[in-house]
């Protein structure tokens, strides 16, 4: 299991990344707005859900990696390291589509949750990012590697359930005055890629 001071680092960096929005905050969003805060926290619970499938399968192919050979299992940090280098690089060069506007039809709690959980499990990226991101604070000389992936990915989407509900409610509460908005999704992408290219410069530090 991960000491105390990894588990501090790894909440840190956690919350830095759950504060900027991505694909999950957007689909959440775009619910609490058109349902209200019910309807978002329903998503919340969906998502997160999937989560749990990409935890534990980063658990188990990180943990057979390992047993196949030490050096493949640091080859992969080092890619984690270069992963989030490219995401950071993708948002600050990516140009915003001033139209872009995300309309979605009303639909059953019971249908938000499992599309929540069919937009998190389908989407590679997120399959990807808990690939890179949960060995970067795993050893394998403090114990199992599966068993500290799984401690972070719980403690992963417990801090992402909290994250991201309280986007659900500041949606809801704000739905009257959210607009697209061309500025604002840019300032979001710059601060997304700073997150993401500083976390990756604090990783290969850590490294040093």
């Amino acid at each position: 299991m991960p000491d105390l001071v990894t588990l501090s680092l790894f909440a840190a960096a956690t919350l830095a990344l759950l504060v900027v929005p991505g694909p999950a905050v957007l689909f959440i969003v775009t619910r609490s707005v058109a349902q209200g805060r019910a309807a978002g926290l329903v998503s919340v619970l969906g998502v997160h859900a999937g989560s749990l499938v990409h935890v534990a399968a980063a658990a188990l192919g990180i943990s057979a990696l390992l047993a196949a050979s030490a050096t493949a299992f640091t080859v992969v940090k080092w890619v984690g390291v270069a992963y989030l280098v490219w995401l950071g690089a993708r948002k600050l060069l990516r140009r915003g589509d001033a139209a872009e506007v995300v309309e979605i039809e009303p639909h059953s709690r019971r249908r938000m949750f499992w599309e929540g959980f069919v937009v998190n499990v389908l989407n590679p990226k997120t399959a990807i990012f808990f690939l890179a991101f949960l060995p970067q604070f795993t050893d394998p000389a403090t114990g199992p590697v599966a068993a500290q992936i799984l401690v972070l990915g719980v403690v992963w989407i417990v801090l992402g359930m909290a994250s991201d509900g309280t986007y659900a409610m500041l949606a809801s509460a704000l739905a009257g005055r959210i607009r697209g908005s061309a500025r604002a999704r840019r300032r979001l992408d710059v601060g997304s890629g700073v997150v993401y290219l500083g976390l990756a410069a604090w990783l290969t530090g850590e490294k040093a």
